[in-house]
This record gives C-alpha cells, sequence and structure tokens, in this order.
C-alpha cells in the first residue's frame, strides 16, 4: 500500500492518504477521490495545470515510472524536464521530480506531493513546512 502525502498552499494541513498499488490510477485521480483541489484543466497531460513536486520517502529506491510522451513533451515546454533528467529516466529509470497529477501512476511506494493550489502557479519550494 502506498503512502501518499498532499503539501499545498491551498490546503490547512498536510493530508495523507493510501493508495492502493496496481490498481493504474493516476495521481490525479486519488487527489479527487480524497476532496484534495489539485488544479487541472485537460486531464490529459497536455495543459501542464496538474504539475506537482514528487519527492520518494523513505529508504527504497525509486520504483520506475515511466514518462508518458505526454508528459515528457509537457514538462519540457514548461522547463521542467531537462535534458539529463529525460536521460537519466529513460536509461537509469529514476523518476524526475516534476511529474503531471494526470499522467502518474501510484505505486508500492511513500511519496510527499508538493502543488500550488492554482493552475500556472509555480511551486514554491521554499516555503515553510507545515506542521
Amino acid at each position: 500500500m502506498a503512502t501518499v502525502t498532499f503539501s499545498g498552499i491551498t490546503l490547512p494541513k498536510d493530508i495523507t492518504v493510501y493508495g492502493v498499488a496496481g490498481d493504474r490510477g493516476t495521481l490525479l485521480a486519488l487527489a479527487k477521490k480524497n476532496n484534495i483541489p489539485i488544479p487541472c484543466q485537460c486531464q490529459d497531460g497536455e495543459c501542464g495545470s496538474c504539475l506537482v513536486k514528487i519527492t520518494h520517502l523513505g529508504n527504497k529506491t525509486p520504483l520506475a515510472v515511466d514518462l508518458t510522451e505526454k508528459e515528457k513533451l509537457t514538462l519540457s515546454v514548461n522547463g521542467k524536464l531537462t535534458r539529463e533528467a529525460l536521460h537519466a529516466s529513460e536509461n537509469d529509470h529514476l523518476p524526475p521530480p516534476y511529474r503531471l497529477a494526470c499522467q502518474y501512476i501510484v505505486r508500492d511506494e511513500d511519496i510527499l506531493v508538493e502543488f500550488s493550489g492554482e493552475p500556472g502557479v509555480e511551486i514554491d519550494l521554499r516555503r515553510p513546512k507545515k506542521k
């Protein structure tokens, strides 16, 4: 079972939920199921409004979650996927930190998901952590 902690400026506090590994549900679907307001417009990997930062928690090696072609293009156009990160993803199976919630498949691992809460607003990773 995956433990997914959502952290966003629109949330009063971080929210941790459980995802069933293997159900092939997206991160966006899990968020919607738990009333977590990740922005989304197209829900098809083309607009980039559901941009999130994924941090793998624990000591396990991150599971290889391949980028979709739409995700590669959208993240690249928005400056969130460097050539180096793309190479590491495709050749070394190291997932990049930025993903699209509508394309990311939840796996059996603990993750922190950070999002801005507003479409098109940059994720501020310098904000203080909520208690």
